[in-house]
């Protein structure tokens, strides 16, 4: 099983990113999927968290109305739209996948719940 992030890099206060992460080898329709963040201030934070169908949707309140998660299941990838973009926003962001079979939507909050993870990509975003 493999996790690929893409997309982060170096942007000014305001701009936006487009984070993608693509799963291999995994059922991808039965995982919840979320998008953390750490940074070497703060543990590592849940961002954003999306179940196996769009369906149940949940965001940190600091990301609220300016991050959109979405899922593409005949893509095998979640996505990451990042808007108004804050240098308090700069860390590495990983995805994690959360197996929920086929009769639970709801992904988890907690990182131990998640079994796969991704290598990470940095988003660094300067004032």
């Amino acid at each position: 099983v493999q996790l690929v992030e893409s997309g982060g890099g170096l942007v000014q206060a305001g701009e936006s990113l487009r984070l993608s992460c693509i799963a291999s080898e995994l059922p991808f329709s039965d995982y919840g999927m979320a998008w953390f963040r750490q940074s070497l201030e703060k543990e590592r934070q849940l961002v954003a968290r999306i179940g196996r169908t769009a369906d149940y949707i949940s965001y940190a309140d600091s990301v609220k109305g300016r991050f959109t998660i979405s899922r593409d299941n005949d893509k095998n990838t979640v996505y990451l739209q990042m808007n108004a973009l804050k240098p308090e926003d700069t860390a590495v962001y990983f995805c994690a996948a959360d197996y929920l079979g086929s009769n639970f939507n709801i992904a988890a909050r907690a990182a131990n719940a998640y079994e796969y993870w991704g290598q990470g990509t940095q988003v660094t975003v300067s004032s």
